[in-house]
């Protein structure tokens, strides 16, 4: 019997059931299709996929075909690949209020949010931002609902250990007037984004090592530092009085500089007046005793026996002219002879 033969001694409603059960038939068999092929996927460029059967880790894939067996027997979850950097920003340290609602901070906890005392008893503000990549995606599947909370106390952690062994100078210029003098406390500022990521890289590599591991590596770390905002202004008024001071001893020193200076030349003048006062008397003295000195000379030496009479008639008479009378007596005589002098 040919099927179309068949067919028609069916009557409608058998004919209705018939292709009913087919369709259902087709249906089953499509849905069994898509069960047992549902973890055969593509895996992207920038992903990786972690295989686990019945909750145990199987295996993990990279970028490309995947043949897994359906669910419930394996399942499949993709995370990022070890190229791709991840961004997260650090809550716990932000001031915001709103910030402070999301964390579930009271008042308390509030009040004292987002500052980090440094070395030197400082207080200080600092805004991180993690980058980081998968480097163990089995880890990273298994923290991944816990991952961020992680991350805030690992990072929050990191930052008051570094902080503690800076003073304020090595986080941020609180005095700009040691930056030129100070190149260590420079180099130490550009320093903290380096030893503030293998800060946070020891405390995941501690999480590794005691089995809790969150199967990534630090990328960088963006830091921005401030003051808070209730001290800037406090901050600054010491800065300014800093600056007033400075200027006020710049200013002192200038001036008496200047007056040492002005102090200094009358100084060499008085020097150099006395000195060539002192050559010109010298020099008078000098021309004034010259004949006297070549007198005495001559006569020490007695080279010329009548200088000193020739001496005294050269001098006498300008002596004698000086005088109101002259009166001349003979040692040799015993008689006097008194002249009269020019009158007065």
């Amino acid at each position: 019997m040919s099927t179309p033969e068949f067919q028609s001694r069916l009557g409608p409603g058998a004919q209705a059931v018939r292709l009913s059960f087919w369709l259902v038939a087709v249906l089953a068999a499509l849905a069994a299709l898509a069960w047992a092929t549902s973890n055969v996927r593509r895996i992207p460029a920038d992903s990786s996929a972690v295989v686990t059967r019945f909750g145990a880790y199987v295996r993990e894939q990279g970028a490309g075909l995947l043949v897994a067996w359906p669910r419930p027997f394996e399942d499949v979850l993709l995370v990022p690949g070890s190229e791709r950097v991840l961004e997260h920003r650090v809550l716990a340290l932000e001031r915001e209020p709103r910030v402070a609602a999301t964390l579930g901070l009271d008042s308390d906890a509030q009040a004292g949010s987002g500052y980090v005392l440094t070395g030197d008893n400082g207080v200080v503000q600092l805004s991180v931002t993690l980058f980081y990549r998968v480097s163990d995606p089995y880890a990273y599947a298994l923290q991944l609902d816990n991952l961020d909370a992680a991350l805030e106390r690992v990072v929050s952690a990191a930052v008051v250990e570094t902080a503690a062994q800076r003073d304020l100078d090595a986080i941020l210029v609180a005095r700009p007037e040691m930056v030129a003098a100070d190149q260590q406390m420079a180099e130490r500022r550009e320093r903290l984004r380096g030893d503030l990521a293998q800060a946070i890289q020891r405390h995941l590599n501690a999480l590794a090592a005691a089995h809790a591991g969150l199967g990534i590596e630090v990328a960088r770390v963006d830091v921005q530092s401030a003051f808070p905002a209730s001290a800037i202004d406090a901050f600054n008024a010491v800065l300014n009085s800093m600056q007033s001071a400075e200027r006020d001893v710049a200013q002192a020193r200038t001036v008496a500089e200047k007056t040492r200076q002005g102090a200094q030349q009358n100084a060499d003048r008085v020097v150099q007046d006395a000195q060539a006062s002192a050559a010109e008397r010298v020099a008078t003295a000098q021309s004034e005793t010259s004949t006297i000195t070549q007198l005495e000379a001559a006569l020490a030496d007695n080279h010329d026996p009548g200088l000193a009479a020739r001496a005294y008639r050269d001098r006498v008479q300008a002596v004698l002219a000086k005088a109101a009378r002259v009166t001349t007596l003979d040692p040799n005589d015993a008689s006097s002879l008194v002249l009269p002098g020019r009158a007065p």
